[in-house]
């Protein structure tokens, strides 16, 4: 199976950034397409980002389209997004997820990490 840990989180004001980070074991982990979920208080969890396992295909929720950019280092079995000029709308509880079709719908993504709190203040 794949494990999933995530990390990165935090606070930050209106406009800043953050970057998480998820760190990935098991060896079909370069076969997964990726993807950032997030899950505000009292929402269900929505689709962010996703990156197929080349690397070479991303798609961004359109919300966050411009501002978040997602990546993936196959040998470092490691997937990051980069969050830039963040909202309060940003905040949430943030997943990486991984699975094996190419989708924006949660229910088809089979491994998931533990989660990272972002919350953007002001």
């Amino acid at each position: 199976q794949v494990q999933l840990v995530e990390s990165g989180g935090g606070l930050v004001q209106t406009g800043g950034s953050l970057r998480l980070s998820c760190a990935a074991s098991g060896r079909t982990f370069s076969r997964y397409t990726m993807g950032w979920f997030r899950q505000a208080l009292g929402k269900q969890r929505e689709f962010v980002a996703a990156i197929s396992w080349s690397g070479e295909s991303t798609l961004y929720a359109d919300s966050v389209k411009g501002r978040f950019i997602i990546s993936r280092d196959n040998a470092e079995n490691t997937v990051w997004l980069q969050m830039n000029s963040l909202k309060p709308d940003d905040t949430a509880v943030y997943y990486c997820a991984g699975g094996f079709t190419w989708t924006r719908d949660v229910r088809y993504y089979d491994y998931w990490g533990q989660g990272t709190q972002v919350t953007v203040s002001s």
